[in-house]
């Protein structure tokens, strides 16, 4: 369960919930959440964050995720939606017509470590 490191040994499990602007129900089809998971996916390997558990519904996703020890919620979820963003936008540019700002994902957003409950929560995301 827990990484071993250089010089330590741990985990830092984060559960994420990512929303749409507006809440908008952007994902209601089958492809666009596909290219959702892909994008965040892509974005989670590009900056070495481990995906445990993915779940893209129509308006918002759920996401546990290993963060890397030395990155920050705030720096992690700057990254995550800034990078799927830009992915999203050249998958589907149809999106440009909704979100002509370019701005996909909402400002907010939800994450708490998952520590002893990762069970409730990986069953929670599943669930979903």
């Amino acid at each position: 369960m827990y990484k071993h490191y250089a010089t330590s040994v741990g985990n830092n499990l984060k559960h994420i919930q990512l929303t749409t602007k507006y809440r908008y129900k952007a994902m209601n089809q089958e492809k666009l959440q596909i290219f959702c998971k892909v994008a965040i996916e892509e974005a989670c390997k590009r900056y070495k964050i481990e995906i445990v558990i993915l779940k893209v519904l129509e308006e918002h996703i759920h996401l546990m995720a290993d963060l890397p020890r030395t990155m920050s919620d705030a720096k992690a979820l700057q990254l995550i939606k800034g990078f799927s963003s830009y992915l999203l936008f050249r998958l589907y540019p149809t999106f440009r017509d909704v979100y002509p700002r370019g701005h996909f994902w909402n400002a907010g957003y939800f994450c708490c470590p998952v520590g002893v409950d990762f069970d409730n929560v990986f069953s929670y995301i599943e669930n979903q």
